[in-house]
């Protein structure tokens, strides 16, 4: 399988997916409607009708356990929310567009701060500054369309059960390039600035504020400012979590870099 898989330890069910495929563009009739399953929605967001309704089929003809809905915007489907299941997770295809476009990043941003359910982003590309730029907007996922589509299904359960899915090609680009000493490719440079990323990488050693003060000749006080907003971009409530979920996110060590700026 080409494709890296990172979990929080949770199980990730296999057989999770089960139903018709719905699509705006059908309108139901009172007994259609009532024979509904009241269970689950996936949510397919594709302003591209017949690339959405493909992989709306594809992905119901696995029988996942859900309603799968295909939408060509979040409004379309806002419209119409109170006729289907709640929503268990949505798969954002954004195409050959870029993570960094703001109107892109923009509506990751919206979707995550604003559903509960994980927003997971399909692309064309599985460039690391993509997957990163999705993932700091608050992406649970990022499946480039290379992938088959059994991967994709996997890739869409695991983010459900609460883990994260990157394909591995990005993962070992970012490796060879640490090892080849490429400062650009830091696997935390996507998400925080440099000084946070320090920070982190010190959070993850489980040092103490003092201490990072003393190592990065910061006031402790600008310390505490860069953890809350760590524990903002990876939506960690206390720093215990901040170095699970880095070390969830990034498993390779990188060694921080040293510097002497006073803030």
């Amino acid at each position: 399988m080409n494709s890296l898989m990172m979990t929080n330890g949770k199980a990730v069910q296999n057989s999770l997916f089960h139903t018709t495929t719905v699509d705006p563009s059908h309108t139901l009739n009172d007994n259609e409607h009532e024979a509904l399953p009241r269970g689950r929605s996936l949510l397919i967001i594709d302003d591209r009708a017949l690339d959405r309704q493909c992989l709306a089929y594809c992905i119901s003809a696995h029988k996942m356990d859900m309603d799968v809905l295909a939408f060509g915007s979040m409004d379309e489907w806002d419209r119409k929310r109170q006729d289907y299941p709640p929503l268990a997770a949505i798969l954002l295809n954004v195409g050959g567009k870029k993570i960094a476009e703001p109107a892109v990043a923009e509506e990751i941003r919206k979707l995550s701060s604003t559903l509960e359910a994980p927003i997971i982003v399909l692309a064309d590309t599985d460039e690391l500054s993509q997957i990163m730029k999705a993932l700091e907007c608050g992406a649970k996922g990022y499946i480039p369309s290379s992938v088959s589509i059994d991967v994709c299904i996997e890739a869409i359960a695991l983010s459900m059960a609460g883990g994260i899915f990157v394909p591995a090609s990005s993962v070992l680009a970012m490796r060879q390039a640490i090892e080849t000493g490429n400062p650009a490719a830091r696997p935390l440079a996507g998400m925080f600035t440099e000084r946070q990323a320090e920070v982190v990488e010190a959070l993850r050693r489980g040092k103490a504020n003092k201490i990072i003060a003393y190592e990065l000749n910061l006031r402790e006080s600008t310390v505490k400012v860069h953890i809350r907003n760590i524990m903002k971009k990876v939506k960690a409530t206390n720093r215990t979590e901040v170095a699970y979920k880095i070390k969830d996110l990034f498993p390779l060590s990188v060694e921080g870099t040293s510097g002497s700026e006073h803030h």
